[in-house]
């Protein structure tokens, strides 16, 4: 995402985490779906980054959970990768 935004805009990267900002900062093309999954994936970093949050995280992350998780961030990778330019 931030090379994205190194190509759209400038080298000067947000220094924020939160990727539907950066793809908007990026001029990136975003629909509804893209958008909501941006914002689900944001909330990760969170869960995982603050003591509280880690065990109720910890606690939902079936096998299950993980793998439709998973796929998502794969689909925003591959949409991610069409966006750059060679």
């Amino acid at each position: 995402m931030k090379a994205i935004y190194v190509q759209n805009v400038d080298y000067n990267v947000p220094r924020i985490h939160d990727l539907l900002k950066i793809a908007k900062k990026a001029n990136l093309d975003i629909d509804e779906n893209t958008s909501k999954k941006l914002q689900y994936i944001t909330l990760f970093n969170i869960e995982t980054r603050y003591v509280d949050y880690k065990l109720d995280f910890k606690k939902k992350c079936t096998k299950k959970y993980t793998q439709e998780n998973i796929a998502k961030i794969l689909e925003i990778k591959k949409w991610l990768l069409k966006q750059l330019k060679n």
